[in-house]
């Protein structure tokens, strides 16, 4: 329990406990931050630069597990602005 809210904490979609209003809140701000034509701009930059981009067989482990990371935090962001959109449309 949420000692503060006396809510149950949830683990949110990047693994963190915390309450369910605050983990909707942080989806809903993704949301609105990156559906306005800047911030779909650089999420498709970053997809450009991350879960787009293709390493050749050369590539070293420790190239890999860079990548992987910036692909994790990229995949992350959509999914908090998908789950966003869901807590909008209060599903």
């Amino acid at each position: 329990m949420n000692k503060l809210t006396n809510n149950p904490a949830v683990t949110g979609l990047d693994g963190f406990p915390r309450n369910k209003n605050l983990e909707e809140e942080v989806s809903l701000n993704f949301t609105h931050l990156f559906s306005q034509p800047t911030g779909q701009a650089i999420l498709q930059y970053l997809r450009s630069i991350t879960i787009e981009a293709v390493h050749g067989s050369a590539v070293t482990n420790d190239t890999l597990r860079h990548a992987e990371g910036q692909r994790y935090i990229v995949g992350l962001i959509e999914r908090r602005i998908q789950h966003g959109h869901k807590v909008k449309k209060g599903s």
